[in-house]
């Protein structure tokens, strides 16, 4: 079954030059509309590497019962928030949909069932980035769930599953926030680059074991002391970032970048694969 999968995907995507991967640090749904230096990153990131042919996003705010996969033609665009200005909820983007490829992933994922979805959309993990990257909404984008029920270490295997996809095109982001604590957020300082030392001290941790390759310490974060226990007390915002460390080829390079904490409790820090 997964030869076949494989085969199929040759004859419906032609091979190109290995794509890059992203984890990109989301933050604030208000990043989608502010001019700030983090979206100034995203659209540097997108100048740097080939129009993909279509995107998959695994964002930290489609959590499901099982694994799920967008696969309608024209996704809508889901305002997955409250209390933000009306500009905000006026904004659409309407990239298409790709049914085609969200068939592959399904084909693809042999260590779970894959489910194809016609009714979540795009959230704003997926659209508040991707419309800073691709304004024009001309590259079709599809999303990958997270069950709530696999483990680290399972939601990282399952991503491997994709790497063949690198090859043929695609781009894979995670969506989230490695320091993620709405709780402790220092709302005085939301717009400030500041982070309290237990955020800081995480957040360095996290860079040098992904610039060291060392996955592994970072699937297993609940073992690495309290500065992770509090900067990950739940798992949706950090588990994006192990889908993109685990399409890393050993010959990836990595950059880091939007490496700045914001209102005590939160780090914009995004990675670059290849």
């Amino acid at each position: 079954m997964k030869l076949n999968a494989l085969n199929k995907i040759t004859e419906s995507l032609e091979n190109t030059p290995k794509m890059p991967v992203l984890f990109l640090g989301h933050g604030s749904p208000m990043n989608a509309i502010t001019e700030n230096e983090f979206v100034r990153s995203f659209r540097k990131v997108s100048s740097e590497i080939e129009k993909p042919k279509a995107i998959i996003v695994v964002s930290a705010h489609w959590e499901t019962q099982g694994t799920r996969v967008t696969a309608m033609e024209q996704p809508g665009t889901i305002h997955d928030f409250g209390g933000f200005p009306q500009e905000l909820y006026n904004v659409q983007y309407p990239a298409p949909g790709m049914p085609l490829l969200a068939q592959e992933v399904k084909n693809m994922v042999q260590q779970t069932p894959v489910h194809l979805d016609d009714k979540w959309g795009l959230d704003h993990g997926a659209w508040s980035v991707i419309r800073h990257m691709y304004p024009d909404a001309d590259v079709p984008v599809i999303q990958l769930s997270l069950g709530y029920r696999k483990t680290p270490q399972q939601h990282y295997t399952l991503a491997q599953e994709l790497k063949k996809l690198r090859d043929k095109g695609i781009l894979i982001v995670g969506s989230g926030n490695n320091v993620h604590n709405l709780r402790m957020v220092h709302w005085g300082k939301l717009n400030e680059n500041f982070g309290f030392d237990w955020a800081n001290e995480a957040n360095e941790k996290m860079k040098e074991l992904i610039l060291s390759g060392n996955h592994q310490e970072l699937i297993n974060y609940s073992k690495l002391g309290k500065a992770f226990q509090l900067s990950i007390p739940t798992p949706e915002h950090y588990l994006p970032l192990l889908y993109a460390l685990a399409l890393q080829d050993k010959k990836d390079d990595i950059s880091i970048f939007n490496d700045e904490p914001v209102g005590g409790s939160l780090a914009m820090t995004s990675v670059k694969i290849g």
